[in-house]
């Protein structure tokens, strides 16, 4: 099996994340590249679990020494990915999983390094409101933020090899490890 960087990529609220851990669970041959961030933690977050939670001067500084393999603002946060542990796990022969935003997910489009990239679509626009309503931890003002954005993101689902559509949980995980096992087969 050849060692593979996978970036998974989604509007808020898509299931990215739910999608991403599922198919944790079920491709052990697969390591999670956790990422740096300057926002908050959310209810039942871990530091060194979920992300790295930073604050936005070390993140800075972070990213003025090249540690950042990309790195991205969204929503007044930064996020970003170690380049060195991304590096170091492919080296290794380990495949890589990273769970980004569109922004970075196109800076590693366009490093060299030949990412396998996924975008995960909501099954429509009203039903990704539904979801960020849903959680209950955002104000009207950030869910319209986040909204706004998802249309501009997903007007760039285009640019990756592969698009799953999150509207039915299992489904959208075969998809998605389907992808995975096929891309690592070669």
């Amino acid at each position: 099996m050849a060692a593979k960087l996978f970036i998974v990529s989604a509007p808020s609220g898509a299931g990215k994340t739910t999608l991403v851990n599922a198919v944790l669970k079920r491709c052990h041959g697969l390591v999670y590249s956790i990422s740096h961030t300057t926002r908050k933690p959310r209810q039942g977050e871990v530091h060194g679990r979920d992300y790295f939670f930073t604050d936005k001067a070390q993140f800075m500084e972070m990213v003025a020494s090249g540690q950042m393999l990309e790195w991205a603002q969204v929503h007044e946060n930064c996020y970003g990915t170690s380049g060195l542990f991304v590096q170091n796990q492919l080296a290794a022969g380990q495949s890589v999983l990273l769970d980004i935003d569109v922004q970075g997910g196109r800076q590693i489009m366009d490093s060299g390094l030949n990412p396998v990239s996924i975008f995960i679509m909501p099954p429509s626009l009203e039903i990704l409101e539904q979801r960020l309503r849903g959680r209950g931890t955002d104000a009207e003002e950030v869910i319209r933020k986040r909204l706004d954005n998802a249309k501009g993101e997903i007007d760039q689902k285009s640019f990756y090899a592969h698009v799953v559509v999150n509207d039915v949980l299992d489904e959208a995980v075969a998809e998605l490890i389907d992808i995975i096992d096929r891309e690592t087969a070669n």
